[in-house]
């Protein structure tokens, strides 16, 4: 397993759109591997493909407790089936809008079909903490991260404010 280096905000790779996966082989699961031990070191709950460069419809969770047992899961062609009509707010933030959270209102429910590690068909009726994460998550396959939801003002705050941390960081680094 490899550390990949997770892309950050403003980057127009996070806005494409990711693709379709033909099959689960070993070369993906390779990818999810290093995706899962990326997102453990980051420290994270969840990453999307595409926030390691790679545009393809692949996402890794794991929202199990820092102290529990690890529980991670693999999402590979994820589509919610079904949303509920109800919604629940939770402070969200992503690996790739580094120092930045905010409240996002998602359905407290969704049904969700995907295939697994092994390339297994799979759903899951996800709820809570969960239900929230898997759609973070699968947003950042369609190119949306979490700012998308806030005001205009507050977006474009956060990506400026992000946008002077990388120009200092690459100041120290060149």
């Amino acid at each position: 397993m490899a550390l990949r280096q997770i892309l950050t905000e403003p980057n127009k790779i996070l806005r494409e759109k990711s693709l379709f996966v033909e099959k689960v082989d070993e070369d993906l699961q390779k990818l999810m591997d290093d995706m899962l031990e990326t997102m453990y070191a980051a420290p994270g709950i969840g990453l999307a493909a595409i926030q390691v460069g790679i545009p393809k419809r692949i996402i890794v969770l794991d929202i199990a407790s820092k102290d529990g047992e690890r529980n991670p899961m693999f999402f590979v062609n994820p589509e919610i089936i079904e949303k509920s009509e109800n919604n629940s707010t939770y402070e969200e933030g992503c690996l790739s809008v580094p120092g930045q959270f905010a409240e996002i209102d998602r359905p407290d429910k969704c049904h969700i079909k995907y295939l697994d590690y092994h390339g297994l068909s799979k759903e899951i009726k996800a709820e809570g903490m969960l239900a929230t994460c898997i759609q973070h998550e699968i947003d950042h396959l369609d190119g949306i991260l979490f700012i998308d939801y806030l005001s205009k003002l507050k977006k474009s705050m956060i990506i400026k404010k992000l946008s002077k941390q990388k120009k200092a960081i690459e100041r120290i680094v060149v």
